[in-house]
């Protein structure tokens, strides 16, 4: 096992995961609670992905691998309600 710094490079990525993964399962678990009450959130998020994109301004930026990874959210909850 290699020791980290809090300051090194490997230690701030393995915190932005945690965080993500933190955030991610709050965001799901509210738009869960959410669209048992009002199903038809559910549509009205599928229908706004023609206007989600990816902000990296660089050779990385991929909009159809946003939109895919919003579409497993949507099917999730559907799945779910």
């Amino acid at each position: 096992m290699t020791n980290h710094t809090p300051d090194s490079e490997a230690a701030r990525i393995a915190d932005a995961r945690r965080r993500e993964m933190a955030v991610e399962h709050l965001l799901f678990g509210t738009l869960r609670f959410v669209a048992h009450r009002h199903p038809e959130l559910i549509a009205e998020l599928d229908g706004s992905l023609e206007h989600l994109w990816d902000n990296a301004d660089d050779g990385s930026r991929d909009d159809e691998a946003v939109r895919a990874i919003a579409r497993k959210f949507i099917r999730s909850l559907r799945v779910e309600s």
